[in-house]
Formats: C-alpha cells, structure tokens, sequence
C-alpha cells in the first residue's frame, strides 16, 4: 500500500488522467442503470402498486392485457374473494382545452375490490360515479387540476378528474382510473363484456374456464410491449461498459508495468519478494477503482438532484451499490495482467539490457 500510494503522489498527472477516464465510465454506468431501472419501473408501476402474483386473461391475447377481453358467462363460475378483483383496460387518448393531449392507460375498477380501495391519493378523492377518474400525477405535472373535465378519443360525455395519485404508470403511459361500467361503454362492439382480466394476491388463483388461462404476475411484466427488449439492451450496455473499464484499467496498469520495468528489477535485486510488488499493484488498481467510484457516486448525487423529473430515472442503493463492487472486482482482474509480468522479471537480464 505504501509503495501504490507513493508512486501515485509522485506521478499526479499520470494517475488523475486514470482516476478521469475511470469517473467517465462509473458515471455512465450508474446513469445507464438508473436510466434502465426507472424505464421499468414506468412499465409495471401500476403493476406493482396492486402486489399482485396472479393475473387471469383471455387464453387467446398473447398475454396481452389490452388483447383480453372477459365475458360475464366466462366469469360467471368465479368466486372472488377479498384478494381478488377486476380490472377493465383500454388505450387513450386525453384531451382538455388549453393543455397538451396524454396518451395513458385506462383502468376501469369495481369500486368494491381492493384495488380501488387501496389506491393511494395525493390531493383530492375516489371516483365516486361513471364520470368521475382518479389520474397519475403526470397530469399535474402537465398542467391538469383537480375538477377539470376532460374527454378520452372520440367518445362522448366528459370526466372530471377528482383526485390525483402516484406512480400510476403501465408501459411507460400515466394511468386513468375509472370504474369498470365507464370502462365497459367504451367497448362499443359488444355489451357482454365484464373485464379485461382479474387479478388476485393470491398465489393459488386458477382460471375458471376453459376459454381463460392464469399466468404469473412476472411471466405477464415479461410480456408488457417492449419490457424485456429494453431491459436486455441496457443489460448488455452495461455489460460491455464494465468489459471497457476492465480493459482500460489492465492496459494503462499494463503500459505503467513496461515503463517501470527496470525500476521493478532493481528492487527484485535489492531482495524485496515479487509477491510485496504484485500487492503493491493490486492496490494501486483499488486505489485508482475506489477513487474514481467515488468522484462518479458524487457527480451522480448531484445528477439525482438536478435531473428533471420527466426523465425517468430510479437512483437504487443496493443496485447501484452491486455495480460499484462489480467495478471494484473487474480492476482488480485488470491488475492481475500487469502482476504476472511482475512475478516473472528476471532482474540479471534486465539490468544487464
């Protein structure tokens, strides 16, 4: 330790460039992760707010939910329990005069179930009639206010928002909540439809017909347009950025070996074992990790404070807490390269060059 830290003392210049390209890719790392960890949690928020684990669907729409559409004949032999409960579902478009248009989700729920019961309101109340929503705080963000009426596509009638809640969001778009009996009027082709799916807490719930089928709440997220694709994306960005790092730090700890060589051989002839030298490199590779994780964790606090909070981003500690101990173990085996080079100088032949 005390060999690594006094080279880097002596050659600032040198290292702080190392330090530098280090922050670069730590900083892009924890941005990238962040990035990825908030795109999911806009795709299955809404999801995960209702702790479900089981999710029934029509067994023809792909595990799609806006492709499932439930007959009340298809329903009739269910027996919901407190833990149970249906949600109605349809793309739209909202429209209001004097502010922009939103295309969001709309979940239609009986207001008897758990779900609507569970829903947690920042600023005003439930939906209490057919043209009564509760909507993500997008709308807020985006100018909307409570008691303002506003209209979905090229349905008639308007809905007044009556209250506002948070992280309401499916693939990404804020969700509108509403009952299932407004739900059920927008599919206009027929009258006998009683949900999109039923959910429930429980982990036993089966499908009750042979026209239904029961899925896992994670095999349904895994499924959501575009979810996995995206997370595989980042996943390998990542993954590439931390096989960067690694061959950057093994090549700058590579080339500083070569240019030390013959101060390394000297020291062998003076009798200071390879293995004190080999340490005295696997530290200076922490030291180098360590620090330049650090200046990254720092400028990433201050990315965290100042982003805009359109920008759909999730500072996770543990997560972000992994990627930095993964960065840590990948110096250490870009230092492994330049230690073998260490261990097999021959002090006779390169003092004599």
């Amino acid at each position: 330790m005390f060999l690594a830290l006094k080279e880097i003392k002596r050659e600032k210049l040198r290292y702080g460039l190392i330090i530098s390209m280090i922050v670069l890719i730590a900083y892009l790392i924890f941005v990238l992760t962040s990035l990825a960890l908030g795109l999911a949690q806009e795709n299955t928020q809404v999801i995960d707010s209702w702790h479900i684990k089981r999710i029934v669907l029509d067994k023809d729409s792909d595990i799609n939910l806006s492709q499932s559409l439930i007959t009340k004949k298809e329903l009739s032999t269910f027996k919901l329990s407190r833990k149970d409960a249906y949600i109605g579902q349809a793309s739209i478009v909202v429209k209001s005069k004097g502010n922009k248009k939103e295309s969001a989700q709309f979940i239609g729920l009986d207001k008897h179930q758990f779900i609507f019961k569970n829903i947690k309101l920042l600023s005003g109340r439930k939906a209490a009639s057919n043209r009564e929503i509760v909507v993500d705080e997008q709308f807020k963000d985006d100018g909307y206010r409570l008691g303002e009426k506003v209209s979905f596509n090229s349905f008639s009638g308007k809905y007044q928002i009556v209250g506002f809640t948070k992280g309401a969001k499916l693939s990404v778009a804020p969700v509108v909540y509403g009952t299932l009996s407004a739900w059920k009027k927008m599919q206009s082709s027929r009258s006998d439809f009683k949900a999109s799916a039923v959910v429930s807490q429980s982990s036993n719930f089966k499908a009750a017909n042979s026209q239904l089928k029961s899925y896992s709440s994670g095999k349904f997220i895994n499924q959501l347009p575009g979810y996995s694709a995206q997370n595989s994306t980042f996943t390998f960005m990542i993954a590439f950025l931390m096989i960067i790092s690694l061959i950057v730090i093994a090549v700058f700890l590579y080339i500083l070996t070569i240019q030390k060589i013959k101060n390394y051989a000297v020291l062998r002839a003076q009798g200071i074992p390879a293995k004190i030298l080999v340490i005295a490199t696997i530290c200076q590779s922490a030291i180098l990790v360590v620090s330049g994780l650090i200046i990254a964790a720092l400028l990433t606090i201050l990315t965290a404070v100042f982003i805009p909070t359109a920008v759909p981003m999730s500072f996770n500690l543990p997560i972000l807490l992994s990627v930095a101990v993964g960065l840590i173990i990948t110096g250490l085996i870009g230092a492994l390269i330049p230690a073998r080079i260490i261990v097999r100088i021959n002090p006779i032949s390169v003092i004599g060059e």
